[in-house]
């Protein structure tokens, strides 16, 4: 490690202290933010920190809709999105306006949002989900129907498993939706005896081909138990980081070599130390939109 990197990351736990902060990351992170987080996981795990960790202040290492669910669920934290223009492609397929309209369509569905969307979006919906519960979450809905958003993949993923009526939304991750079946032959052609294992937010195509379906801390805790050593991981690039952390012994193999996505890789130790030192970005979000909003995220976060 380079002396300048050394006394970056110096700076960074002393600003830390200094200001009661902690730092959560997401799973996609580059590997030295990821390195220097208190906590690494996905939108389920995230959420849920966000709602006990004692520190004033939070540093989400992600991009805006998971920082908005942090300040959502922690109002009296202040909440910090280091990368302030990280944003999500598949978050700005649905909007409030367009959402009540469908709702209007459909008066006796349930609204079930995926949190890869906005706080005004979440404020309109019943209840919100994550890629690692979300099948449990449409199946404790009453209603027999569900508008599910943003993310079509992920809808056809929920729809195969529960007994409900399931409308998607044409909305889509674009760094897992570029996979397609014959990505899933070429890797298993060039690596015969690893499993394939992806993210729900893959094409059914994809996902029918695979081993095992899964968040991306479920691909991570399935990587770790399986006796398999070698695996092709359908998921975002920066999951190969911890993955080669809990598991030496074994081979993981990236699926395709555009399973990329930009916004998450915006953050970067710098933009951490500046975001401590000035305590900006700030993320806060309307007080009537955080109330609504945070029905929906606490309804999920109560069935986990």
């Amino acid at each position: 490690m380079s002396e300048e990197r050394r006394q970056l990351i110096d700076e960074i736990l002393r600003l830390k202290q200094e200001r009661d902060a902690i730092i959560l990351a997401h799973n996609y992170q580059i590997p030295e933010v990821q390195d220097i987080a208190d906590m690494v996981g996905d939108s389920l795990a995230l959420a849920r920190a966000a709602t006990k960790v004692p520190q004033s202040v939070i540093v989400l290492c992600g991009v805006r809709f998971m920082a908005e669910s942090a300040a959502i669920l922690s109002p009296s934290k202040t909440v910090l999105l280091p990368a302030k223009d990280a944003g999500c492609p598949m978050a700005d397929m649905v909007d409030a306006e367009s959402l009540l309209r469908k709702r209007a369509e459909y008066p006796d569905a349930a609204v079930v949002c995926y949190v890869n969307s906005s706080a005004e979006v979440k404020a309109v919906s019943d209840i919100c989900c994550t890629s690692a519960n979300a099948v449990r979450v449409v199946s404790s809905v009453k209603e027999r129907r569900v508008i599910f958003v943003p993310d079509c993949n992920l809808a056809s993923y929920v729809a195969a498993r529960v007994d409900k009526e399931v409308i998607p939304w044409p909305g889509y991750c674009p760094t897992h939706h570029r996979l397609n079946a014959r990505d899933v032959t070429n890797a298993r052609a060039a690596h015969p005896n690893a499993l394939v294992l992806v993210h729900p937010e893959v094409r059914p195509e994809v996902a029918q081909l695979a081993d095992f379906i899964g968040s991306t801390s479920q691909i991570i805790e399935f990587a770790s138990k399986s006796p398999a050593t070698e695996m092709i991981i359908g998921t975002e690039m920066g999951t190969l980081h911890k993955l080669y952390k809990d598991n030496p012994g074994k081979k993981f193999y990236l699926l395709s070599p555009g399973l990329i996505c930009p916004n998450m890789k915006r953050t970067t130790l710098a933009l951490i130390r500046d975001s401590l030192a000035t305590l900006e970005p700030r993320v806060t979000v309307d007080e009537d939109v955080r109330r609504r909003a945070a029905r929906a995220l606490e309804r999920m976060v109560e069935i986990g």
